[in-house]
């Protein structure tokens, strides 16, 4: 097979430049540091190194921006599985359950589990994207403005599945989400909406809100109890986890892997809708779905191949079409056009050995990440050792640091302190955080696309049934948001009518926090 023996030869090129493999090693490492620190992103991380793989050979320079970006992804759920701060966006997912897992003492087998389905995820991205680049490249251009649309909605249909106890109260989160995701420039138009003349406001500031939903409301929260946390230490002293446990996770991650790739490479998505879409299939297909929310292994599996497996779909279309799949592909593709190199099919014909090798060097990247990831685990775990009175201002301190990364600006700082007091009631009254962000990452996604593709139909809604990819999507979008109420008359069936459900059951549920 042609690809293999490239890949063969790729490798052994590889292997004659020890300096591009340091230089894979130092992107991991640097891609694991930033994931793990709020605010710091992949994006920004690569966009970073950017001016300095000028003076480098072209596969050195390459492979340190694939490892920071790899890193990158894979970083975020530490801190999200410890400490319930999504380093990046992709992580937020993560933040649900693996906080959860954490407070059962649970930490080291979630950190073990997301590392290793990280590593799987991102590894079998890589292989699609040697194999199956030209043939998955065609299915993804079929993805046009309507075909996006239905993809957001799909996204936002995933709100009834993470809203924990209460899909009412998930529903008004995610009812705040799009409100607050209408704030900023008019997608169309370009006029500013709801900005009250604050130019700061004319791009919806997600991830300070994340920050402050997520990590802050978590610092106030443990203001409430200042003790010492017990327990933790124990729960790293094992990081691998148990053969038997994450043999059952290896059909998950298999369907979550995919749902990544393929999530890739549709241009405007990436890897935080991944990891969403892929925790939704997982409580999907789940025997257990009532344990997700509450600490489920199964989540974190789910969101950790699907945000990896994202990285090898967006490279894909970048690399064969020049469309980059996410914000990160797109700073890549500068990378590319630094190097004086064209991404399209003139690159695997006129290039070919350097791509090779540095798909070679990539799947290199991903062992770098488990050594590294698995390797520093329990260094990054002995912060739960310290006393909440040390730790609160450490996180706070995070929060407001990594919040002005961003941007610079002290602006954002607000914001992710108001959201942090919002995120903090609503945690007190059992609203959940996770449908807010992801209707402020889909709600933009769905407006454009559905306004483009109206406008491009002549205003006909024609393209919501007549475009089969399109209306596949919107239907499953639709049972998606009525599953929970389809379970409900189906329990209600099984046990003989609505006056046989435990009520008690019900009742102390909705006492449940998220």
């Amino acid at each position: 097979m042609y690809e293999l023996n490239m890949l063969l030869h790729g490798a052994q090129a590889l292997f004659n430049q020890p300096m591009a493999l340091l230089l894979a090693l130092f992107g991991v490492t640097l891609g694991i540091i930033i994931g793990a620190l709020p605010g710091l992103t992949a994006t920004m991380g690569v966009a970073i190194l950017l001016p300095f793989t000028f003076g480098m050979d072209p596969l050195s320079g390459l492979l340190m921006i694939s490892g920071v970006f790899f890193g990158g992804i894979y970083g975020g759920s530490v801190t999200a599985i410890l400490l319930k701060i999504p380093g990046t966006p992709a992580a937020a997912a993560t933040a649900i359950d693996g906080f959860e897992l954490t407070k059962k003492g649970q930490a080291g087998i979630a950190l073990g589990t997301a590392t290793f389905s990280s590593f799987l995820g991102g590894t079998a991205s890589v292989f699609v994207l040697i194999f199956l680049a030209p043939v998955l490249a065609r299915f993804a251009l079929e993805f046009s403005a309507s075909e996006s649309f239905a993809l957001a909605v799909f996204g936002l249909s995933i709100i009834a599945s993470i809203s924990g106890v209460s899909v009412i109260k998930g529903l008004i989160a995610g009812f705040l989400g799009l409100l607050l995701a209408t704030v900023g420039l008019d997608p169309m138009g370009g006029f500013p909406r709801y900005t009250g003349g604050y130019t700061e406001l004319f791009n919806v500031p997600f991830i300070p809100v994340m920050i402050g939903l997520f990590a802050a409301a978590e610092a106030f929260k443990s203001l409430e109890d200042p003790q010492v946390r017990a327990g933790m230490a124990a729960a790293l002293d094992r990081i691998i986890p148990p053969w038997h446990m994450f043999r059952r996770q290896l059909g998950n991650i298999a369907r979550s892997s995919g749902l990544g790739i393929v999530i890739g490479m549709i241009p405007g998505a990436g890897a935080d809708i991944a990891a969403f879409v892929a925790y939704n299939e997982a409580k999907r297909f789940s025997k257990t779905p009532e344990n997700y929310g509450k600490g489920e292994l199964g989540a974190v599996a789910a969101c950790e191949s699907g945000a990896n497996g994202c990285t090898g779909g967006a490279l894909l279309t970048m690399l064969t079409l020049g469309i980059p799949g996410d914000a990160v592909t797109a700073v890549m593709l500068g990378a590319l056009t630094l190097q004086g190199l064209q991404p399209g099919p003139l690159l695997f014909k006129d290039h070919a050995d350097l791509v090779f090798t540095l798909f070679a060097g990539m799947l290199v990247c991903y062992v770098f990440m488990l050594v590294v990831g698995l390797g520093s685990l329990r260094f990054m775990g002995r912060i739960l050792q310290m006393p909440k009175s040390v730790l609160t201002p450490a996180i706070l301190a995070l929060c407001i640091v990594g919040t002005y990364a961003i941007n610079n600006s002290m602006f954002d700082i607000w914001i992710m302190l108001a959201a942090g007091v919002v995120g903090y009631f609503m945690q007190k009254w059992d609203f959940p955080a996770s449908p807010v962000v992801l209707a402020l990452i889909m709600g933009p996604m769905a407006e454009a696309n559905f306004r483009r593709a109206l406008s491009l139909s002549n205003g006909s809604y024609d393209f919501l049934y007549t475009r089969p990819i399109t209306a596949t999507l919107l239907v499953i979008a639709i049972l998606t948001l009525m599953l929970p109420l389809l379970r409900r008359l189906w329990a209600e069936r099984s046990a003989g009518g609505p006056s046989t459900i435990n009520p008690a059951a019900g009742s102390s549920r909705m006492g449940t926090p998220e």
